[in-house]
């Protein structure tokens, strides 16, 4: 390869001299014929090549099915090539044309190889990002926090890279390099300290499965409430329910506690957990002819006829006294609206039969007698699981008088007492 460059550049000075110029004259003419020659090269490789290239991928784009060749296209990677053909040529050439300037060939000979590892480095970086954008059209990488492997990937290339363009420049051994590199290593961690944080999160992220592009998160300490739209080194970018976006620490998600909604969403229901408070004073025994009333309501029918021949024969086999209702066993208005609420939710279409349902009866407050239902609705997504979960409620409080029963309400006159004080 050397001694073709020769022949390329070392004509015209024996010319020169033919004709009867001085070494001075000839060699400058020399110099400057060969750099322009050099540059007009050059120039021709970059157009074959980029011809090439392009026409090369043009002619795999209408073969494959992929896209993938036209993202690489996209991300100007047949560009970058094509420079970096030309400036390998110049890169060889330098030594050859500039062999009596010593200075100057080491000069535009540390330009020219800079240029050539940064080069390299932004080939590398457009393939990376060809393949990241590839990935994220399949389904089974949509939820992958891609991003944050590339930037790693890259910063690893670009600590590489830095690494042998400060050994071109200043013409320093890897040995010694990394030696400075290693005395200086505590001053490189604090610069950069965020970068290593976001490195060390972003492995755990994706090897704990903790986060997923497309999950619900909730985090409380930044504000955030809804999908995880990106994920890279530095941060995770969450769009909320309301359509802002809050940005997050990629290391925060290992360091604090948010919450992941995706083991709901993957389910096969979105739980319901709710309750109303009844009047203490509202519960009481019922009386026969209550019973024949409450008949009507057709849930419950069936269930009233069994349990009152069980309390029936009970009472007899005891000999219970039931000139009082406090004798014996008894039903009473509450026990029978939650057998209601129970028949109502096991009969809903909304709830999903398969997993926990009940309505159960909570520990008694200042305010009265919690009624929980505890249920799970088939649609979990977030304007369904409102409109079952109102319209089991809605029911829930529409069926309360027919019991004979009350809900709490705060009453008026505290209320302006409370709020008074």
């Amino acid at each position: 390869m050397h001694h073709k460059l020769e022949l390329l550049y070392g004509w015209l000075y024996p010319l020169i001299r033919t004709l009867g110029f001085g070494d001075t004259f000839a060699s400058y003419t020399s110099l400057i014929v060969n750099m322009i020659e050099m540059v007009g090269v050059a120039y021709i490789i970059y157009w074959i090549f980029r011809f090439t290239l392009v026409t090369f991928l043009a002619l795999v784009a209408q073969r494959t099915k992929t896209n993938f060749d036209d993202l690489l296209v996209n991300n100007k990677t047949a560009k970058y090539i094509s420079y970096l053909i030309p400036f390998l040529f110049i890169y060889k050439s330098v030594p050859v044309i500039l062999e009596e300037y010593v200075y100057w060939e080491a000069f535009f000979g540390k330009v020219v190889g800079v240029y050539i590892v940064v080069l390299t480095l932004w080939i590398i970086r457009s393939i990376l990002k060809s393949i990241r954008d590839f990935l994220k059209e399949k389904p089974k990488y949509a939820d992958k926090p891609i991003d944050s492997f590339i930037q790693v990937i890259m910063i690893m290339l670009w600590v590489f890279g830095s690494g042998v363009i400060i050994s071109r420049i200043f013409e320093i051994s890897t040995n010694t390099l990394l030696g400075t590199l290693g005395a200086v290593s505590a001053f490189v961690i604090l610069i950069f300290r965020d970068t290593i944080l976001g490195f060390v999160a972003s492995v755990q992220v994706a090897t704990n499965d903790m986060v997923r592009i497309g999950d619900w998160i909730t985090f409380d300490k930044y504000g955030a409430d809804g999908d995880v739209i990106e994920i890279n080194l530095a941060t995770v970018k969450v769009r909320n329910f309301d359509h802002t976006t809050t940005t997050i620490p990629t290391y925060s998600l290992i360091s604090d506690s948010f919450r992941n909604w995706r083991g709901m969403l993957d389910s096969d229901g979105r739980r319901i957990k709710r309750s109303i408070l009844i009047k203490a004073k509202s519960i009481r025994f019922l009386e026969e002819h209550e019973l024949q009333k409450m008949k009507q309501i057709q849930l419950i029918s069936n269930y009233i006829d069994t349990r009152q021949q069980e309390i029936t024969k009970f009472n007899a086999a005891h000999q219970i006294d039931k000139s009082l209702l406090v004798n014996g066993r008894n039903m009473t208005n509450f026990g029978l609206f939650r057998k209601y609420i129970t028949g109502y939710l096991e009969q809903h279409p909304g709830l999903n039969k398969n997993m926990i349902l009940l309505c159960r009866q909570l520990q008694p407050t200042a305010q009265g007698i919690p009624l929980e239902i505890y249920a799970f609705s088939k649609d979990q997504r977030f304007e369904q699981y409102e409109y079952i979960m109102a319209d089991i409620f809605d029911h829930v409080m529409a069926s309360v008088p027919y019991f004979d029963l009350e809900i709490f309400e705060l009453s008026s006159t505290l209320a302006v007492d409370t709020n008074t004080n």
